[in-house]
């Protein structure tokens, strides 16, 4: 017997069904992020790299929830109910299915760090010499739980799965547990849900029947084994801590011994799932990296800061105390100092804004110098406006820039002033009162009130 080619066309039917009790939450169990994204939202990126033909996820509730998450990656959600167990779950997806001819991949939207890699095993498995009519992923976690258990041959072929609630003493005490995960031909694995009773402890349609209702027909199934950590289920919000605090720690030594970025205090640093830095970057204690972030070659990111969505060119300096929002783009060698806040706003490079700036829908040229206190007014109440200032502009400290505003190359703004008018390149604008001084008045003042004082006392 020849192995069958991988060209078959492949669906993916995601299991999230479960009321999620254990969450405590009023968010879907899978819609509860880990680095910043959904934890359904890294399984169906993983699927979505293997370009399945359709993507099936299965919900009980919460559909609201899930549904445009689920369409914006190509798939689409069906309801199970009543929930009767995992195999009524799968067979949910048959009418989504109905005119579907390939592998199946059988995947859970709880357990989201199951590998591309591990997929495309299962599928190979499947389309193996003895072609096995389910390729099953198994692991051998340190601590079992209350995992189903599988008794397997050397060569992986399964003698018996078996639920934990319906298992005996011994075949508890076996190591190999089920993770849940299976790859079924499409054509074989529909009659086989459809026969699936419940006799059982729970008096649920397991999912695991269907291997050994294959193994009463005469047909063998395999077991595909990975790392325990691979498919470790997320049903708490301590497990769900669990997980993110090993990722982060995949992601800082990915960091350090792959990428060349030095990190001063790695366990104080937070990562998202696709946050990307340059080498030689050097990254303080306590920075916060969320979603959509891009830095240059040797940058330095000073602590306590907190970067989303924005891109940082080489060389530039951020921080400490700086929180960089969406939209936000800052040129090579720019400085965004302390407590300096940037959002969608465009720092050309050599930019310096050192400390306690609000820079707001922004657009600023190429070494300006944006002193304290200075804050591009953006909002009126209904709409936003954007601030301009030229290459070469120094911005006195204090200044209130009222958008829409154009601040021309190598202009100078006086400190305290209310810029509400557009200042030409080149031009010194000052907007503040005159300064009056009474001279004597203050000594008048305070011996008129210490007077006052004396006769209250």
């Amino acid at each position: 017997m020849t192995e069958r080619p991988l060209a078959a066309p492949l669906a993916a039917v995601i299991l999230a069904a479960g009321k999620g009790t254990r969450m405590k939450s009023d968010l879907h169990k899978v819609m509860h992020a880990i680095a910043g994204r959904p934890m359904l939202e890294h399984l169906l990126a993983t699927v979505g790299a293997l370009a399945p033909a359709r993507t099936v996820v299965v919900v009980g509730c919460g559909r609201e929830q899930v549904e445009p998450l689920v369409e914006g990656h190509g798939g689409v959600v069906v309801v199970q109910e009543p929930q009767l167990g995992t195999a009524h779950a799968v067979l949910q997806a048959k009418g989504a299915l109905a005119d579907f001819d390939g592998d199946v991949l059988i995947l859970y939207g709880d357990t989201p760090f199951v590998t591309a890699a591990t997929m495309r095993r299962m599928r190979e498995r499947l389309a193996a010499a003895d072609a096995p009519a389910i390729a099953v992923v198994a692991s051998r976690p340190d601590d079992a739980k209350r995992y189903g258990r599988i008794l397997a041959e050397a060569d992986g072929t399964i003698l018996k799965m078996v639920e934990y609630e319906d298992a005996t003493d011994e075949e508890r005490g076996l190591d190999l547990c089920n993770s849940g995960m299976m790859a079924v031909r499409s054509a074989e694995l529909w009659p086989l849900l459809e026969r699936v009773g419940t006799d059982n402890a729970a008096g649920e349609h397991y999912l695991p029947d269907i291997v050994m209702l294959a193994a009463a027909d005469g047909r063998r199934s395999a077991v595909v084994e990975v790392p325990a950590d691979e498919v470790e289920g997320i049903n708490s919000r301590a497990e769900l801590a669990a997980v993110e605090a090993a990722w982060q720690a995949r992601m800082r030594e990915k960091m350090m011994l792959e990428l060349g970025v030095t990190l001063i205090a790695p366990e104080t640093v937070w990562f998202s799932h696709d946050t990307c830095i340059g080498r030689d970057t050097v990254v303080e204690p306590n920075v916060v990296f969320g979603p959509g972030v891009r830095i240059g070659e040797g940058a330095r990111i000073r602590a306590f800061s907190h970067v989303e969505g924005a891109a940082i060119g080489p060389g530039a300096e951020i921080g400490p105390f700086a929180r960089l929002r969406p939209g936000t783009t800052i040129g090579e060698r720019a400085r965004v100092g302390n407590f300096v806040e940037v959002k969608k706003a465009r720092l050309g490079a050599g930019v310096k804004a050192n400390h306690l700036a609000y820079l707001g829908d922004a657009e600023i040229g190429a070494d300006a110098n944006i002193g304290a206190g200075t804050i591009t007014c953006n909002y009126d109440g209904f709409f936003k406006y954007e601030t301009k200032i030229g290459a070469g502009a120094f911005i006195g400290s204090n200044s209130a820039l009222v958008a829409p505003v154009t601040i021309g190359a190598g202009a100078l703004v006086g400190a305290g002033s209310v810029i509400t008018r557009d200042v030409a390149a080149g031009a010194v604008a000052l907007a503040r009162g005159e300064q009056v001084e009474k001279p004597g008045r203050a000594t008048d003042f305070r011996r008129r009130m210490q007077s006052k004082k004396a006769e209250e006392d």
